[in-house]
């Protein structure tokens, strides 16, 4: 009975709870960062390849 007691006045649990909720929250913003920058090159080099010449034997 007293390791139940220990274990719910115990605050690693919580601790533990609130760094998973963080990291998974970073994760996120990461995640939403890096498809947002993925976007935008991908429209950069797109831009570029219809600018660009195509390519072909000089006359």
């Amino acid at each position: 009975m007293n390791l139940v007691k220990r274990f719910l006045k115990s605050e690693d649990g919580p601790t533990a709870t609130e760094y998973a909720v963080m990291l998974a929250l970073i994760i996120i913003v990461a995640l939403g960062a890096i498809t947002g920058l993925g976007t935008t090159v991908d429209t950069i080099f797109t831009n570029v390849d219809t600018a660009l010449p195509t390519g072909g034997a000089a006359s």
